[in-house]
């Protein structure tokens, strides 16, 4: 049986975090990283990095010039609300799209460059004993993170269920030429129909732009769905290279384990519920996983504990939006407070694209942007 200190299912950017940071807290530390995958290899996302994403992999020791390398900083961002109110500002700190079918290979190979090993491997089962971890009796660690996405094995080895359907979305993303006027704009847009839904277009700089569209799972989606869906709110786009994926978002995540076995990024459930986000949720959870690793049998609680401190408050303001949302009123009410003030605007994308919170601000400014017959009805669950 092979032995590591710390081995690491998934080799995306939550897993490539956590190793970095494991390295980081002990340079001596032997991480081993399984995936199925051979990388570089694509993977449906919005492809969209946020800056703060970015200052995680920074605080790494990562080279971040070199990730994003190619691909020119997006400096705007266009929000529709979903009854037509629409704002378009720069914002505080531009975001970078990155294919990641590039981001992530570019990650690894980092990672790998600083000492991680890599095995291509297609992780089965999971055994959990006292004093270690086993996988599929063939590797063995004290600690094993689970960063294995969405569909993580191991958290169905933990005996974790799925998030319900009203917790869970799906998006289908493509690649298509970037739409007019869309040049250098990250843009989000939401409808009314099949309320929560969006779609997007985050231009990658080479005149294509990621596009896609996403909604619960609660709603009944088909892949027909999905394209009426995008095509309603991007007209005229034709993307190719059109792949589905689920999202488990973050209003449905579970109990983070004890003991030896940690979770992060999609397999904690941790999607961004008002923006689908998760590439900063996965660098973020999987940094904080690594620091935890090498506190061996206390390493859950002390994961446990290191994200409550880090994302526990934004976590309850995400939440807590993505309840406000189910009034599209209030959505398009936010939009146009975000069109007044450039203050509200930077916390309305903090909230959905970092570890922003629901600030006083912004909400005394969304209600006062409501029609007066809703004003009472906010009021009474604010």
């Amino acid at each position: 049986m092979e032995h590591a200190d710390v081995v690491v299912v998934g080799g995306g950017p939550a897993g490539a975090a956590c190793a970095a940071a494991v390295r980081r807290a002990r340079p001596d530390a032997d991480v081993l990283v399984l995936d199925r995958a051979a990388f570089p290899r694509d993977k449906v996302c919005g492809d969209g990095i946020a800056p703060e994403a970015l200052d995680v992999l920074a605080g790494l020791g990562l080279d971040v010039a070199a990730l994003t390398d190619g691909h020119p900083v997006v400096p705007r961002l266009r929000l529709q609300g979903p009854r037509g109110t629409t704002v378009e500002r720069a914002t505080a700190r531009p975001s970078v799209v990155v294919p990641r079918a590039v981001l992530d290979g570019r990650l690894l190979d980092q990672v790998l460059a600083g000492g991680v090993r890599y095995a291509r491997h297609t992780v089965r089962s999971i055994a959990v004993h006292p004093t270690h971890v086993e996988v599929d009796g063939r590797y063995r660690a004290p600690v094993l993170v689970g960063a294995d996405g969405a569909e993580s094995v191991v958290r169905r080895a933990l005996g974790i269920a799925p998030n319900p359907p009203d917790r869970l979305a799906v998006a289908i993303r493509g690649y298509a030429p970037v739409p007019s006027s869309a040049e250098g704009v990250q843009v989000v847009t939401t409808t009314e129909q099949r309320w929560p839904a969006y779609a997007w277009s985050f231009p990658l700089g080479d005149g294509r732009a990621n596009v896609g569209y996403g909604e619960l799972v609660s709603g009944g989606v088909t892949r027909a769905g999905l394209l009426a869906g995008l095509h309603g709110l991007l007209p005229g786009v034709e993307p190719v290279e059109l792949r589905a994926h689920r999202l488990p978002l973050s209003t449905g995540r579970p109990r983070l384990p004890d003991g030896r076995v940690l979770l992060a990024g999609d397999a904690q459930s941790l999607i961004n519920p008002l923006t689908g986000e998760g590439i900063f949720y996965a660098v973020l959870s999987g940094a904080l996983a690594g620091a935890a690793s090498v506190h061996g049998a206390q390493a859950g609680q002390v994961h446990r504990r290191l994200l409550r401190r880090r994302l526990g408050a934004h976590l309850r303001s995400s939440t807590a939006a993505s309840q406000l949302s189910r009034w599209p009123a209030l959505m398009d009410a936010a939009v146009r407070a975000s069109a007044a003030d450039q203050r509200v605007f930077d916390d309305v994308v903090g909230l959905g694209l970092a570890d922003g919170r629901l600030t006083a601000r912004t909400l005394a400014a969304t209600v006062r942007s409501l029609p007066r017959r809703l004003t009472s009805s906010v009021d009474q669950v604010t």
